[in-house]
């Protein structure tokens, strides 16, 4: 009998500990940690390693929180899609009380840790939050700007890391957000093309200009030259302690063509396997850029 209760309270646990990564988004919430941590060791002169378990925990409370916020908003429109009908609070697993407590808690969490860093730093994550939740959220229904919207939340996570460092702003974070705010665009039209038919369902306008057509990925392309002229601009000496090499440099931007040249398979043959292979594309490059800039420093 206690094993049968024990068994029965793992599985209960297990289940509990999924889906508090699903209504946080997990993946996306370490990827932003990620981010942040990237731009903190492009910002720090020396290494505080409490700053950096704060600003990793305080990261991945405001992404969790604003993701949490965002499903209990959407919970009925989730409900419609494929792609979100299982989520916790659409399957029933979990009521709004207790995502509204898990939101309201990792809010305050992740507040409380970034202003532990720095005032800057809270402000920013605030600021995130505050479009994520309401501003980019309700917006999806209504306009295709809302994806311009919400690169805003989404490309503050590699500037945030440096105010963490030098408690901050100038032209160094300003560039480090402009690099992965123009970088959102290829990304989530990449996925909103993939998307396209389930966001339909509920009522989400994601694309450009509504439809996936020759319009959309013209304005991908357009998106991702800006990015690949964007993330080469420190190597010409104009953005003050943000610096970059020559041959850093040579190889952001090749990465960036790499990304390119999948945008240019969308525009021929407009389906959702090179839609797809974009997709991957940028996620490996938002990625290795960072760790390119990162090493370039330390080298």
């Amino acid at each position: 009998m206690k094993t049968a209760v024990g068994t029965v309270k793992e599985a209960t646990d297990v289940s509990a500990f999924t889906d508090f990564k699903e209504i946080t988004k997990a993946r996306l919430a370490i990827s932003v940690v990620f981010s942040s941590i990237a731009g903190y060791f492009l910002g720090a002169d020396k290494i505080d390693f409490v700053v950096l378990l704060l600003l990793a925990f305080g990261g991945y409370c405001m992404v969790g929180a604003s993701n949490a916020f965002n499903q209990i908003i959407e919970k009925d429109l989730d409900a419609l899609m494929d792609r979100t009908k299982n989520r916790p609070i659409p399957a029933g697993r979990m009521t709004v009380t207790t995502a509204s407590i898990v939101a309201v808690v990792m809010t305050l969490a992740g507040l409380i840790s970034l202003y532990v860093i720095n005032p800057k730093t809270a402000m920013f994550g605030a600021i995130s939050i505050f479009l994520y939740t309401c501003v980019y959220t309700p917006l999806k229904t209504k306009t295709p700007l809302a994806v311009f919207v919400g690169a805003f939340p989404g490309a503050i996570p590699f500037m945030l890391g440096w105010v963490a460092a030098t408690n901050e702003f100038g032209i160094e974070p300003g560039t480090l957000f402009m690099i992965q705010f123009f970088w959102q665009f290829p990304h989530f039209w990449a996925l909103g093309w993939m998307l396209d038919e389930d966001y339909k369902k509920g009522g989400f306008k994601m694309l450009p200009t509504g439809k996936k057509d020759k319009g959309t990925i013209v304005q991908i392309i357009m998106y991702t030259i800006w990015m690949m002229v964007v993330s080469v601009v420190p190597a010409f000496g104009i953005t003050g302690a943000l610096q970059l090499s020559v041959v850093a440099a040579v190889l952001v931007f090749l990465m960036g063509g790499v990304m390119l040249f999948f945008a240019f398979r969308l525009f021929d043959n407009r389906d959702n396997a090179s839609a797809r292979k974009l997709m991957l594309a940028s996620v490996t490059y938002i990625t290795l850029m960072q760790i390119v800039y990162v090493v370039d420093k330390f080298v």
